[in-house]
């Protein structure tokens, strides 16, 4: 499961901020800061001297830099992408969750609820029909079973679609 840092300095709060319409402003970035972000976004464990040489500044320059870029939010936390199969949860799935049309102003309340289950790995609120999709790894079909009758018993909740995962390939990241 992917843990994010949350002793990072100056990290931004919690993307339920977007919830309430506060949108992040985009951080001004020149290709420096693009090539160091591309650098990280492949491998989080570069060392500064390293990075500094890939990129062509200063170890000084380089270390200042990804500094600023945590503080500013750019960078929000560095994680272990851990493999859910290596740890005893092999069956993966995208839960699509659409909330009763009243329980707008509850989303917090069924946030809540989806940070307490442990088989959650990824929360996305998006536009559309759904509310959100939730991407979960669970040990077989019995736990995934429990968790979307967990989900569809919370009171907010209209209903629910599993799509199993078969695959899930990350693809190299980058600015």
């Amino acid at each position: 499961m992917s843990e994010q840092r949350d002793d990072v300095p100056g990290r931004r709060a919690s993307s339920s901020n977007h919830l309430r319409g506060a949108e992040p402003e985009p951080a001004a970035l020149d290709d420096t800061d693009r090539e160091l972000l591309r650098h990280l976004a492949a491998d989080a464990r570069i060392t500064n001297a390293a990075l500094a040489e890939a990129v062509g500044v200063a170890p000084s320059t380089c270390l200042s830099r990804v500094r600023s870029l945590r503080e500013r939010g750019v960078i929000r936390g560095y994680h272990a992408d851990v493999d859910p199969i290596a740890v005893g949860l092999p069956l993966q799935a995208m839960i699509s969750v659409r909330l009763q049309s009243e329980a707008r102003d509850r989303l917090g309340e069924f946030l809540g609820l989806v940070r307490r289950l442990p088989a959650v790995r990824d929360v996305y609120f998006v536009a559309g029909e759904d509310d959100y999709l939730l991407h979960v790894a669970t040990a077989g079909t019995g736990a995934l079973r429990d968790l979307v009758a967990t989900l569809n018993g919370h009171r907010d909740v209209a209903g629910t679609v599993t799509s199993l995962i078969f695959e899930h390939i990350r693809p190299a990241h980058g600015v």
